[in-house]
C-alpha cells in the first residue's frame, strides 16, 4: 500500500513519520527522542549515522571497554538495556518512538516481545538485501549469521527502553562500518562472539538502498493501514558546501554561497526552477515605506547607540510597521556572521572582535525606547569558543538589572550543540526561546548548509526540556512542496513546539537562493490551519512574517 501523503495525515489517526536524518551526534539524537517520547503522539523512526561514539547501556561492565576507546571517541552512559557497543560511519542506527499496546503482562515480557518484533524487522530487510539466513542467538538480543568455527558473527545490536508502553532507543545495523573499532571495546561483553557487517558478508550496498529497504518494511510492519510518511534530508554533501568556519578552516568566509555553489545544492535537492530576481512581487508582498516621526526616533536612538539589528541587516519588509510601533530585534555579537546561508543578508566576512559593552548599550536603547518587550538575535559566532553564548546571558543580564519588567525573547543559534552553551542560555531564562528551523528536511543542505535539521530540532528539544517556551520560524517559496511543510510541521508540534512562524523568503540579491514560487494568503492560513490541528500553540503565519513579527503578541498569546 502507498503511504499517506503528509497533507492527508493532517487530522488522522497516529501514523509512522519516518526520517532520514543523516549524520547526527548522538547527544542530538538523544534529545530528539525524548522529546518525541514526551510529547508526540505519533509514532517515529529516525533513521541517521553518528560520528563514531561508545555507548554504555546500564548494564554494561566498565572493563569491556578498552583503555584505546577512550582515545578513540567519546564514550556515553545511556539508559537502555545492554553492555557496551559502538556507533559510527556505516552504520544505519535506527531509533523507533513508538507506542506499544501491552499484551504479554507488562514489564519484561512485553519488553521481551518488543525486541523479537524489532529483530525480525532486521531479518527481513537483510534477506530483501540478499543476506538470508540472518537469524537470533538464544539469550542474545540482537542479529547473528550462523557461526564460523566456534563465533557467531553480529551484524546488528540491539537495546531498547520501554517506559510507559512508549520506545525509545533501537537498534544499529553494520552496513559498511569500519570493523577495527570494534576492537577498542568487547562489544555487548561478548569475548567468544564476532562482529560483522553487510560489506564484510559480500553485500556491497548503498546506504540508501538500506534504508529505503528498512524503512518500507518498518511501514508496512508497523504502520499496515498506509498511515505512513517519510522525509530525508540530502543523500550526499561535500564539506566545500560548508562555511571555512565550520570546516575549522578559519580565515574570510567571502566567497561562499555564491550562485553557482547555491544552483549546484538546490540541483541535488530537486529545485530546477526559480523566477527571475526582476520577477514582479504580488500586491500582497509590496511595502510602503511609511517613516513617521517614531521611526526616524528608533532609528536615531539606535544609531547614537552604535547598536546592530536584524531588521535593517537581514533587510526585513516589517522594519516600518515594527519601528513605528517601537518594537526593534537587536542583533549582538557583532554584525558578521561565520556561516554563509543561501537565504540571509548579513555579512559574512571574518567576525571582529567582541564587543564588551554592547550589551550595556542594548540595555540603554531598551530603557530609552521605553519597551517592555525586547528581542534579542544574534550572528552565528562558530569562531568563538561558546558560539556566542556568553553575549546573550550578558545581554540578558544587562536589560533586566536596568528594566527588570522587560520580557526578553532570544533567537538564537544552535552554538554547534554544544552543551554547556545551550545551558547557559537557557539558565538566563529567556521569556521565548527562538531557534529557527528555516526550511524543510530535503532543502536544509541547500538553504543553510552548515546548520542541521536534526540539531535544530535537538536545540528546541532541550529548551522544551528545561521548562522554557519555545519557537521556531519557517520560510516558503524555495522550492518545497505544501505535504513537506505539513510534515516539518508536524516535527515541531511533535517536539512541543509552542510558536511557529511561517513567511514568504524574498531574494536579497542575485547571489542568493532564488525564488520559486509565491505563495498566496490562503496557503498561509491554510499553514496555520495545520499548524494548529497538530497542537502548536500559535501559529503566525503570512507572506510578510518574519520570526520576531508580533514577537510580544505571540508570546502572551502562549502563555
Amino acid at each position: 500500500m502507498e503511504p499517506m501523503t503528509a497533507a492527508s495525515a493532517v487530522a488522522s489517526e497516529p501514523m509512522l513519520r519516518s526520517r532520514w536524518l543523516g549524520r547526527v551526534t548522538y547527544r542530538d539524537a538523544w534529545a530528539l527522542q525524548q522529546a518525541l517520547f514526551a510529547h508526540s503522539g505519533d509514532d517515529h523512526l529516525l533513521m541517521l549515522e553518528h560520528p563514531p561514539v561508545y555507548t554504555r547501556g546500564r548494564s554494561a561492565d566498565i572493563a569491556n571497554i578498552l583503555p584505546a576507546a577512550a582515545q578513540a571517541a567519546e564514550i556515553i552512559d545511556v539508559d537502555r538495556g545492554g553492555d557496551v557497543t559502538f556507533h559510527g560511519p556505516g552504520q544505519l542506527v535506527v531509533y523507533p518512538i513508538r507506542s506499544i499496546e501491552g499484551k504479554r503482562g507488562g514489564g519484561m515480557a512485553d519488553t521481551s516481545a518488543y525486541v523479537a518484533d524489532v529483530e525480525q524487522l532486521i531479518i527481513d530487510a537483510l534477506a530483501d538485501l540478499g543476506l538470508p539466513g540472518a537469524t537470533r542467538l538464544n539469550g542474545f538480543p540482537g542479529v547473528w549469521l550462523e557461526a564460523q568455527g566456534s563465533r557467531p558473527r553480529k551484524i546488528a545490536a540491539i537495546g531498547v527502553r520501554l517506559s510507559r508502553g512508549r520506545t525509545m532507543h533501537g537498534f544499529a545495523l553494520n552496513v559498511s562500518t569500519d570493523l577495527a573499532w570494534f576492537d577498542n571495546i568487547v562489544p555487548c561483553g561478548l569475548t567468544d562472539k564476532s562482529v560483522t557487517s553487510l560489506v564484510a558478508e559480500g553485500i556491497d550496498v548503498d546506504m540508501k538502498v538500506v534504508v529505503d529497504v528498512v524503512s518500507r518494511l518498518a511501514a508496512e510492519r508497523w504502520a499496515p493501514d498506509g498511515g505512513s510518511e517519510r522525509q530525508d534530508v540530502v543523500w550526499r554533501h561535500r564539506s566545500t558546501d560548508l562555511s571555512v568556519f565550520s570546516r575549522r578552516a578559519g580565515g574570510e568566509n567571502l566567497g561562499e554561497g555564491t550562485s553557482v555553489r547555491l544552483t549546484s545544492r538546490l540541483n541535488e535537492a530537486g529545485v530546477t526552477e526559480g523566477l527571475e530576481i526582476r520577477s514582479r512581487k504580488p500586491e500582497w508582498l509590496r511595502v510602503k515605506a511609511e517613516m513617521g516621526a517614531e521611526y526616524r526616533e528608533l532609528k536615531k536612538t539606535i544609531n547614537d547607540l552604535d547598536l546592530v539589528t536584524v531588521c535593517e541587516e537581514a533587510g526585513c519588509p516589517n522594519i516600518y510597521e515594527c519601528w513605528s510601533d517601537g518594537t526593534a530585534t537587536f542583533m549582538i555579537n557583532g554584525e558578521r556572521c561565520t556561516r554563509a546561508c543561501g537565504f540571509c543578508l548579513v555579512d559574512t566576512r571574518k567576525p571582529n572582535p567582541v564587543d564588551e559593552h554592547e550589551p550595556q548599550r542594548i540595555a540603554t536603547a531598551v530603557a530609552q525606547m521605553k519597551l517592555t518587550y525586547a528581542v534579542l538575535t544574534t550572528v552565528a559566532r562558530d569562531d568563538l569558543a561558546d558560539g556566542g553564548a556568553s553575549g546573550f546571558v550578558a545581554t540578558i543580564n544587562a536589560i533586566r538589572e536596568r528594566t527588570p519588567g522587560v520580557g526578553v525573547e532570544v533567537l538564537i543559534s544552535d552554538c554547534e550543540g554544544i552543551e554547556s552553551s545551550l545551558d547557559a542560555i537557557f539558565s538566563a531564562r529567556p521569556v521565548v526561546l527562538n531557534h529557527n528551523l528555516e526550511t524543510v528536511a530535503r532543502l536544509q543542505r541547500a538553504v543553510r548548509p552548515s546548520a542541521s535539521y536534526a540539531r535544530s530540532l535537538s536545540v528546541l528539544a532541550r529548551a522544551k526540556a528545561q521548562g522554557l517556551t519555545t519557537k521556531s520560524s519557517l520560510m516558503v517559496g524555495i522550492g518545497e512542496t505544501y505535504d513537506e511543510m505539513v510534515a516539518t510541521l508536524a516535527d515541531l508540534a511533535a517536539i512541543g513546539t509552542d510558536i511557529v512562524t511561517i513567511g514568504q523568503y524574498l531574494r536579497p540579491t542575485s547571489e542568493h537562493l532564488p525564488i520559486s514560487r509565491w505563495w498566496t494568503p490562503d496557503e498561509f492560513e491554510k499553514l496555520a490551519s495545520v499548524g494548529r490541528q497538530l497542537g502548536i500553540g500559535h501559529v503566525e503565519s503570512s507572506p510578510l512574517t518574519r520570526s520576531s513579527y508580533h514577537a510580544r503578541q505571540a508570546a502572551d498569546a502562549t502563555r
